[in-house]
């Protein structure tokens, strides 16, 4: 490990966009520890020396506060430095239904998981990212794209939006960069998830450029808002959608 790099913490990094957040920042030649909740094998493999970086998967249940705080202080002793990126990830969808008919065990879990969860997240990278450092938050573009069935899913991540643009001003004077980044469609395993070749091709046509976005194109993104490069960036919900909104 080289203390000289930057360390970034990803929570949902075993796959999907979180991966694909992963790899774009090994490139970028950053240290990478990652979360994981239900998917070992996927971490395993995502753990490698890539780019002369060192990678690292840990297990964690974002509901679980004490967890959350307990793998910053794991990934601090184990990388001899506290993480200056934090990207919040892990959150959950489950199938879409109109309010009247939402159930309500399914909406409790979409809270627990992603209001709440993401709150204990937020939280310590509040505490714990080191000044000058930056955050990221993963939400969607359906908060400001209504679709029929996915509003209490939408309404969970409009919550995170609202953590993200109170934090930024919260930790300005620490030189704390807060930023969302909110996808379009993607195509990932949670998007492809119970849907017929006729529902993706609506979710594509969404966009004027008639496809579902790639994980790697969200990375990039988020990658950049981590970045130097994105230094006068604060406080903005960047959009990547394909100009579907």
């Amino acid at each position: 490990m080289n203390g000289s790099r930057p360390l970034a913490l990803v929570f949902g990094g075993s796959r999907g966009i979180g991966a694909a957040c992963v790899g774009a920042l090994v490139k970028s030649g950053t240290d990478v520890a990652f979360t994981y909740a239900s998917q070992p094998s996927a971490a395993q493999a995502a753990q490698s020396d890539a780019h002369g970086t060192t990678v690292r998967g840990y297990c964690v249940d974002i509901r679980d506060a004490a967890a959350v705080d307990a793998v910053f202080t794991r990934v601090r002793e184990e990388f001899g430095r506290p993480v200056n990126a934090v990207v919040a990830n892990a959150g959950i969808n489950v199938p879409a239904a109109p309010v009247a008919q939402f159930p309500d065990d399914a909406f409790r879990s979409l809270v627990e998981v992603n209001i709440v969860g993401a709150f204990h997240v937020l939280r310590a990278a509040a505490r714990e990212v080191s000044d000058g450092g930056a955050i990221v938050a993963l939400t969607t573009s359906l908060v400001r794209h209504a679709v029929p069935g996915v509003g209490p899913y939408s309404a969970t991540k409009a919550a995170v939006e609202s953590l993200v643009r109170s934090m930024s001003k919260e930790l300005a004077a620490r030189q704390v960069r807060v930023n969302a980044v909110a996808p379009g469609p993607v195509d990932t395993d949670l998007f492809r998830a119970g849907k017929t070749e006729e529902a993706k091709a609506r979710s594509a046509s969404m966009s004027p450029l008639n496809r579902i976005g790639l994980p790697h194109e969200v990375a990039e993104v988020v990658s950049f808002l981590l970045s130097d490069k994105a230094s006068w960036v604060d406080g903005q919900i960047v959009q990547t959608n394909g100009g579907m909104v």
